[in-house]
């Protein structure tokens, strides 16, 4: 486990579990497509995180991980399907 930087806020170093708990779902029957769009950071929260970042450096740097966190299980996630034989994009 590694130390977190901010006191009081989540670690972003288990991408595997969550992936993990989103390839459950989805072998469960719910919506590749669907799924995918619950793990990516939306380009609407994204551009507010930005305007947020510009003026909150400590901000800019907790978005950083989560946006690097959400990648990373969408990367894990997306592997995981493929192992199906499923098509994605």
């Amino acid at each position: 486990m590694t130390t977190n930087p901010t006191p009081g806020l989540p670690e972003y170093d288990a991408p595997e579990r969550e992936a993990a708990f989103f390839y459950g779902l989805f072998l469960r029957g719910h919506s590749y497509q669907q799924l995918r769009q619950d793990i990516e950071v939306p380009p609407e929260v994204l551009n507010r995180w930005q305007r947020n970042s510009e003026r909150d450096p400590n901000f800019a740097s907790l978005a950083d991980q989560v946006l690097a966190y959400r990648r990373r299980v969408l990367a894990i996630f997306k592997s995981l399907v493929s192992t199906e034989g499923v098509t994605i994009n």
